[in-house]
C-alpha cells in the first residue's frame, strides 16, 4: 500500500469520535433543546394567536364596512323586526357573511360543528354561526334596544376541533355598539381605561381582543394578579403594556 495513503488512514482514526464522545455530544444537545424549545414553542404559539385576532377583526371590521355600503346603517336594518332578536341575528349575519370568505355556513342551526360541543355556542338556536375560509369560527348576536342596535360578536380562532374554549386564548369578543359614542365595530371594551381593561384581562375576562388590538401582545397570559404585575418581577404600565 502506498505510504501516503496509510498516513492519510492513521490520520483519519485519530480524527474520528468514539461512540461515547457522540453520546455525550447527543446527551448536551438533548439538553439544550428541552431548554430552549418550550419557549420557541411559546413565542410562536403568542405571535400566532396575536395575527389571528388581528385578522380576524380586520376582516370584520371590513365586512361590516361593505355591508353598509349596500344595506346602509346597521341601526337601519331591523327596523321592520319588531325586537326580534332572532331575525336581527339571522339577518346580521347573512348581510356580513356575504363579504367574507367563509368555509361552512351553519346559520343559526343548533350542532352543526361550526363550534366545539363544549363551548356552548354550537347549540345556541338565535346566534348566526359561520366558519372562515382560514379556520376561525364566529358568531354573530346582535339586538336592538329602544333606538339603539348593540350586540357581540365572537370569534374561536383555534376553530371547532382545536384550542382550549377560553377567553383570552382561543376565544375572543367583539362588540357592535351605538350606544357608546357610536363605536360601531369594534374590539369588547374599547371604552376601558388601562387599569379597567388590565383588571379583566387578568381574570380571564372578555376584553382580550382589545388589549391585544390595543397592544400588539398578548402578555396578559402572563400576569399574576389584577394589577398588572407579571409572572417575572416586571409589571405593565400605560406607556410599556409589556411583561419583557
Amino acid at each position: 500500500m502506498d505510504i501516503g495513503i496509510r498516513e492519510r488512514l492513521r490520520m483519519r482514526k485519530f480524527v474520528a469520535f468514539t461512540l461515547a464522545e457522540t453520546l455525550i455530544v447527543i446527551g448536551i444537545i438533548g439538553i439544550v433543546s428541552a431548554l430552549t424549545l418550550p419557549n420557541l414553542n411559546s413565542s410562536t404559539g403568542e405571535k400566532e394567536r396575536i395575527a389571528k385576532v388581528k385578522k380576524i377583526y380586520q376582516n370584520l371590521n371590513d365586512a361590516f364596512t361593505r355591508a353598509e355600503a349596500v344595506y346602509g346603517p346597521v341601526s337601519e336594518w331591523f327596523v321592520n323586526d319588531g325586537g326580534n332578536e332572532s331575525k336581527i341575528a339571522k339577518r346580521t349575519g347573512e348581510r356580513v357573511t356575504e363579504f367574507m370568505k367563509i368555509s361552512k355556513d351553519c346559520k343559526q342551526g343548533t350542532n352543526k360543528g361550526c363550534f366545539s360541543a363544549s363551548s356552548g355556542y354550537d347549540g345556541d338556536t338565535i346566534g348566526y354561526k359561520i366558519i372562515t375560509a382560514d379556520g376561525t369560527s364566529v358568531l354573530f348576536y346582535l339586538t336592538v334596544d329602544g333606538n339603539d342596535t348593540k350586540g357581540h360578536i365572537v370569534a374561536d380562532i383555534d376553530g371547532p376541533t382545536k384550542g382550549s374554549d377560553a377567553w383570552g386564548k382561543d376565544h375572543f369578543l367583539f362588540s357592535w355598539n351605538e350606544v357608546e359614542q357610536e363605536l360601531g365595530f369594534t374590539p369588547a371594551c374599547r371604552s376601558l381605561d388601562f387599569a379597567g381593561l388590565v383588571s379583566d384581562v387578568y381574570a380571564g375576562g372578555k376584553c382580550t381582543a382589545e388589549w391585544i388590538v390595543r397592544y400588539d401582545n398578548a402578555d396578559y397570559l402572563q400576569f399574576k394578579d389584577a394589577s398588572g404585575n407579571c409572572k417575572n418581577g416586571n409589571k405593565v404600565t400605560e406607556t410599556n403594556p409589556r411583561c419583557k
